[in-house]
């Protein structure tokens, strides 16, 4: 399902509700209050901000917790996809990329900064990977759609295990953007596009 509605836009761009988004896509289904536990912020506030994420379709109930009086919240399968298009809010679209680039790149430098603390077989991994290379519109789309069919039998295999990790493994960020360059003068000295 892909989401481009300029309120829901606006909806996502809040701090807490993409950590309860990460939250659950490491965890699995989720009461409020073991939200709230875990990222140590008080259950309503929780509770308002699933809320407000189920009423745009990032989450939905997952039925009733342990003691069956808590609604425990999951992400849907398929996981929603935001696009901001054009009859998305412009502004809202770039605060959202804003927070979430800003999001991975804190969690990159926080790995890089314990990286001497890792065992070795994840001191390195995984790394990161650059590239600059001409591209058509088209090309990227292609690489973001094969990125996605990549990653969607770790997720799957996430999921059927209920998001508990088994022996060996750890809960690992993936984070793919795709930024056009500005673009340059590079002729050559004969005056030929390079």
């Amino acid at each position: 399902m892909e989401i481009g509605a300029p309120k829901a836009i606006r909806a996502l761009a809040h701090p807490l509700r993409l950590d309860l988004l990460d939250l659950l896509g490491a965890i699995g289904p989720a009461t409020a209050a073991r939200c709230g536990r875990l990222l140590d912020v008080p259950q309503a506030n929780c509770s308002f901000h699933l809320r407000q994420l189920a009423r745009y379709g990032f989450v939905e109930d997952a039925g009733p917790g342990d003691d069956r009086r808590e609604r425990r919240w999951r992400i849907p399968t398929p996981a929603p996809t935001v696009r901001v298009t054009a009859d998305s809010d412009a502004a809202a679209g770039r605060q959202l990329e804003r927070i979430v680039v800003e999001r991975e790149v804190r969690a990159i430098l926080d790995h890089a900064d314990r990286r001497d603390d890792e065992p070795a077989d994840w001191a390195h991994r995984p790394g990161i990977v650059t590239a600059v290379v001409p591209m058509s519109a088209a090309d990227a789309a292609e690489l973001e759609d094969k990125w996605t069919e990549l990653l969607a039998p770790y997720v799957a295999r996430a999921e059927a295990a209920g998001h508990r990790l088994q022996p060996g493994q750890r809960r690992v960020r993936y984070f793919m953007a795709a930024t056009p360059m500005a673009d340059l003068d590079l002729k050559d000295d004969d005056g030929s596009e390079h």
